[in-house]
């Protein structure tokens, strides 16, 4: 671990691409971020272009080349993560194919996740009941890529899809570095269906039984080559940090590296958050031991929504949770993915359509702090002037359930919105600082709706390990903690974690080809305990204390109003199924 050596992660989101370059030691030497546009033509129809993402991957691995002043032939790896979404290249040129809504653009060849216009095919994907289900947490979902090819398939313009190759985005990248396709565990298992060898009598490759049920046969025609299959009766898939091979002459001189970098196997960038989250100690005494403490930590990668990364021993089937997946991160081991869908987008829409938002973006300005610190020091203010002994006793009689855009963990419920008791006509900076608040209580209140179910089901859960922007919101933070009932860490680099974990990849990756010896099964998670910087903890408030019993009394009115929202449906249901 002590060898000099430098290592780059290059992270693709929705709206960015960034690279962060590593020493040897874990420590960030330089960062480097580059929007990334993307399309919607139509509702629900977003779309992106390989080719503009691949110049802004290019342009993030040269900056942090030139801002840290490494020797280009130092770098010893580098390792992406992406977000999950489709690629379409035709199969023999490479070329990229348009996927719609009008195919009249080649540029845009990339299904986005987000894109939900494959509702119908999700549907039918999951009427067929298939045991490979179960293996997605009992449905898919329409963010998935079987129903996006589906959906392609059944709109392309004539002979046009059964000459595509089909990608993931971060395998995408990994073939682009080296000419080698050579998929992932990540990809493969997490969002196109396969089952590992020997899961649920899988012999390696997608199961025909369920590809013919779903309507996709051609896939099996050319022995799934369509979406990574080979020749080879069984072809190899690899686990996180895994190599893949040196970069091609022509990456090496896109990014400005030596041909000898080693490119590691990507993954889905909430899975580089785990990388980049859970190895991280909160003090001197504490040690980041084997495999056995990793299954007691779950990642909460937090962004405009949040997602919760597990790992187990063994396969864990929780409710509306994805997963479980086997090989995705660490070989033999399970995981598991839950999530909510409006986090960080439920607290931008309170101050954004607040008739407050204007007087509150003035006020922080002007104090020269962010919106969500002016809102604390409102908090503040208002306990001293409302005479009250605690912040939450300002939101007692409020009410608030946020899932504005329907429900992903534990409820799996697309269906389910937003509700509100205890609003009143105040439309003042003070409302909306306790709207603000009770948005914030909800956030936590699900997060231990979602670890409960977790836990019911098989999972152990000590410590919650944060990334993303909301950890510098500390009310939050402490609510996490205080709901969950266990020890919420965050890390050294907030806002980097992700490409953290990216980087982390690219050290694994080169470390197996150094001549190294280590078992393959811990080498990723000994890299991550080495070089993941010392984090920070919020504990919980004790058991009897005036929070704790807040928040768990404020849990029983949440869970009721999951319900009560359910019955008035179902009862407005009842009457127009009278009708008709």
């Amino acid at each position: 671990m002590g060898e000099a050596g430098y290592y780059i992660g290059v992270d693709v989101g929705t709206g960015s691409a960034r690279a962060v370059m590593l020493q040897h030691d874990g420590a960030a030497l330089a960062l480097e971020e580059h929007p990334i546009k993307r399309q919607e033509l139509r509702v629900d129809f977003i779309t992106q272009s390989s080719s503009e993402i691949w110049s802004a991957v290019c342009h993030c691995v040269r900056g942090v080349v030139t801002k840290s002043g490494v020797n280009p032939r130092l770098v010893k790896g580098i390792g992406f993560d992406a977000t999950c979404s489709l690629v379409a290249v035709d199969a023999v040129t490479g070329d990229a194919v348009p996927v719609g809504p009008n195919f009249d653009d080649s540029t845009q060849n990339i299904i986005l996740w987000m894109d939900h216009r494959a509702t119908r095919e999700t549907d039918a994907i999951n009427a067929t009941g298939d045991r490979c289900l179960k293996y997605v947490g009992g449905q898919m979902s329409v963010e998935m890529e079987l129903p996006k090819i589906k959906w392609l398939k059944g709109h392309m313009p004539r002979g046009q899809f059964t000459k595509c190759k089909f990608f993931d985005l971060p395998d995408y990248l990994t073939f682009m570095a080296t000419a080698k396709d050579r998929r992932s565990f990540c990809s493969a298992v997490c969002k196109q269906g396969l089952l590992p060898p020997g899961v649920d009598g899988s012999e390696g490759h997608w199961s025909p039984e369920f590809l013919e049920a779903v309507g996709l046969s051609e896939l099996i025609d050319t022995n799934f080559v369509q979406l990574g299959g080979t020749s080879e009766s069984k072809p190899k898939f690899l686990t996180a940090g895994q190599p893949v091979g040196q970069l091609t002459l022509e990456a090496s001189e896109q990014f400005g590296l030596s041909t000898s970098c080693i490119v590691a196997s990507g993954v889905i960038d909430a899975y580089a958050g785990w990388i980049g989250s859970v190895g991280a100690k909160f003090d001197q005494s504490h040690k980041s031991s084997g495999l056995d403490v990793a299954i007691t930590r779950l990642a909460l990668i937090a962004g405009t929504s949040t997602c919760h990364i597990m790992l187990s021993k063994g396969p864990q089937f929780v409710p509306g949770v994805w997963g479980p997946y086997r090989d995705v991160l660490i070989p033999g081991y399970w995981c598991a993915e839950g999530g909510q869908s409006c986090t960080g987008a439920l607290l931008a829409h309170i101050l954004e359509t607040h008739p407050a938002h204007e007087e509150l973006v003035r006020l922080a300005a002007k104090q020269q702090v962010s919106h969500f610190e002016y809102l604390g020091l409102m908090l503040d203010t208002l306990m001293m002037k409302r005479q009250v002994r605690n912040v939450l006793e300002l939101s007692r009689s409020f009410f608030l359930y946020g899932d504005f855009h329907g429900n992903r963990s534990p409820l799996a419920d697309p269906s389910m919105r937003a509700t509100v008791i205890g609003q009143s006509m105040d439309v003042s900076i003070e409302s909306l600082a306790v709207e603000y608040l009770a948005a914030c209580e909800f956030i936590a209140l699900q997060t231990r709706q979602i670890v409960e179910t977790m836990v019911r089901n098989g999972h152990v859960v000590e410590c919650v390990y944060m990334s993303g922007g909301q950890c510098r919101n500390s009310l939050l933070m402490q609510l996490i903690a205080d709901s969950v009932g266990v020890p919420v860490v965050l890390p050294k680099y907030t806002d980097c974690c992700v490409v953290f974990g990216a980087a982390l990849l690219a050290c694994c990756a080169s470390k197996g080809c150094d001549g190294i010896e280590a078992d393959q099964s811990t080498r990723l998670w000994d890299i991550m305990t080495a070089m993941t910087p010392m984090g920070t903890r919020v504990l919980p408030n004790d058991d009897s204390s005036f929070e704790r019993k807040y928040m768990d009394a404020k849990y029983g009115i949440f869970l009721d109003m999951i319900e009560r929202q359910k019955l008035y449906r179902s009862q407005m249901d009842q009457v127009f199924r009278s009708i008709t």
